[in-house]
């Protein structure tokens, strides 16, 4: 058995609220990728109540702090797909969901659109998991 726990750390991406009722876009965290070299965007989703709501996923990145640089971040920069990441509230109730950031831009943030959340509730949050840190092993609890 190998340790991942010393190699990763996490970061809130988006905390979880209460029930969201509309098709308020959900923007993350902005994290901040100094000191790794590798980069996990985990959603989770909670029992979602509106049937018909979808969930596009788009994965932004800068070099700016507040990301006043953001770019949307090219497919050849992400394992996986923003499309994969995406979910549907009928068919996914407490599920998570992953994409994998290898870009190099220094921060990174995640924006979640609902689209047709219109009579039911929303409940979702995420995490940030930054790996292979040039500093080992890493801070429990994470600083």
């Amino acid at each position: 058995m190998k340790d991942l726990m010393n190699s990763i750390h996490c970061v809130p991406l988006i905390v979880p609220v209460a029930a969201r009722t509309d098709n308020t876009a959900i923007v993350s965290a902005i994290i901040d990728r100094k000191g790794y070299e590798s980069l996990a965007l985990v959603i989770v989703t909670g029992t979602n109540t509106d049937a018909n709501a979808t969930f596009s996923v788009l994965v932004e990145d800068g070099n700016a702090s507040n990301l006043s640089d953001n770019a949307a971040v090219p497919d050849s920069e992400l394992n996986g797909t923003e499309a994969l990441a995406g979910f549907t509230a009928a068919d996914d109730d407490n599920k998570c969901r992953k994409i994998g950031y290898v870009g190099n831009k220094r921060y990174v943030r995640v924006t979640v659109t609902p689209s047709g959340n219109d009579s039911g509730n929303i409940f979702l949050a995420g995490v940030a998991i930054l790996g292979n840190p040039d500093i080992w092993p890493t801070a429990n609890p994470p600083a």
